[in-house]
């Protein structure tokens, strides 16, 4: 296992960077990268050429942290999830608390105080990019091509898994159930659904959990868990099941009064900050790195069946390089990569004991999220305002831009055939 986890960390930090073709600092990441691969095809790694893996891992580490919002010293998407916790009344952990602190005070540093000391929050609509930037959703794409790529979420202009994918994800989801702590079958057992990604998710899972919660008719087995966590971006999971965003994961599971063996389902939508290059450079750093979330999630929680996957929201309106369009955008395809992958066998995510080591649970689209702005999408007139994104980046959902992904994702479970078999109380 520890062996498998370093070769987990070592694929998020150096295949991240398989597209580098220049040098940071004193790093050559390409020959960082054919140390990687000289280890994962079973070659003796020598002691020098392991530090040298390892620095360069470091190195990546410190590149993601500067391409958030405010550089190294204070990753604002991870402070805002925290303020948001503190206003809905969670009691923060010591660290979150220590962080949370030091996040306002340098915020009133840089912005100043309003009257009584609150912080200034911007309101109102997105005001930059535009109203439209002349994309296709992938679900109306069909045969045309983006780049080289067809459309349809599960490719050939199909919006619906092919019918073995799809038997196989009957035959998987029909083993979910209430269990008990141990993860052994049980009529007053319980299935948790948690949610995997960045600030985006968690805002926008933890109003789907508000309406599911009150919904009569989910099941009163299912417990929903918000894991999402703000600034914890697909390479940030990815590096390791010891890290502070997978301790976090852990702790929010003990407080909903649940244990890791009674996760069955996850709803994971990630991206990563600061993306450059063309297309399909980001994207395919995206795909490897949630590919290892992916691993890690299986490990980490054995009885985990399906996951369901989604990609980003409109970027068009955004005012900063955090995750733009088309970037935004094209995080589609890295999904649809990975499910596609899982289709053909690929090994890295194998889902079926039959045939080897189960490394992933089965792969699923859950709701496509993105449309062209102001442009209604064909299927179900579905846009995104201006109102639906905040002014401050025009990144991040408001709190209409949230009900407006929780209202998509609670209709998909309560009406996806298979999905509603374990997320309502009468499927």
């Amino acid at each position: 296992m520890k062996m498998l986890r370093r070769l987990l960390i070592a694929l998020t930090f150096v295949c991240s960077l398989a597209f580098a073709a220049d040098q940071a600092g004193d790093i050559d990441f390409n020959r960082a990268r054919e140390i990687f691969q000289r280890k994962q095809n079973g070659e003796t790694i020598s002691a020098d050429d392991q530090a040298y893996l390892q620095k360069a891992m470091e190195a990546r580490q410190r590149q993601q942290q500067q391409a958030q919002p405010g550089g190294g010293e204070i990753d604002w998407q991870r402070a805002t999830e925290l303020h948001q916790r503190a206003q809905r009344g969670e009691k923060l952990s010591p660290e979150d608390q220590a962080y949370y602190d030091k996040a306002k005070v340098i915020r009133q540093q840089r912005m100043g105080q309003g009257k009584g000391g609150e912080q200034r929050v911007p309101t109102g609509p997105a005001t930059g990019g535009k109203d439209s930037v002349g994309l296709t959703p992938l679900t109306e794409l069909g045969t045309a091509k983006y780049k080289g790529e067809d459309g349809g979420l599960y490719g050939g202009g199909k919006n619906e898994p092919p019918p073995a994918h799809a038997a196989a994800a009957a035959k998987e989801i029909a083993k979910i159930g209430p269990l008990d702590a141990d993860g052994k079958p049980s009529a007053d057992g319980k299935v948790v659904l948690l949610s995997v990604g960045m600030s985006n998710t968690t805002q926008e899972f933890s109003r789907f959990k508000q309406l599911a919660d009150a919904d009569p008719g989910k099941s009163p087995k299912l417990v929903i868990v918000d894991c999402a966590q703000g600034g914890q971006t697909a390479a940030r999971w990815a590096a390791g099941a010891d890290t502070p965003v997978w301790r976090t994961a852990h702790q929010r599971l003990e407080t909903a009064g649940v244990t890791s063996q009674q996760v069955q389902v996850v709803w994971l939508k990630q991206a990563n900050a600061g993306p450059t290059g063309t297309f399909p450079d980001y994207a395919k750093q995206l795909q490897a790195d949630i590919a290892v979330d992916l691993n890690l999630l299986k490990a980490t929680f054995p009885n985990l069946r399906v996951a369901y996957l989604s990609s980003r929201i409109y970027g068009g309106y955004a005012t900063t390089p955090l995750n733009p369009e088309p970037y935004a955008y094209e995080s589609a395809f890295a999904v649809r990569w990975l499910i596609q992958d899982q289709i053909k066998g690929d090994a890295k995510l194998n889902c079926d004991a039959a045939r080897g080591e189960v490394k992933a649970p089965l792969l699923l689209w859950g709701p496509y999220l993105w449309g062209d702005g102001m442009k209604p999408r064909k299927d179900d007139g579905f846009v995104w305002t201006r109102d639906d994104l905040t002014p401050g980046d025009g990144t991040h959902p408001s709190p209409a831009g949230r009900q407006k992904v929780a209202g998509l994702l609670l209709k998909f479970f309560k009406t996806d055939a298979l999905a509603r078999t374990w997320f309502t109380a009468k499927p």
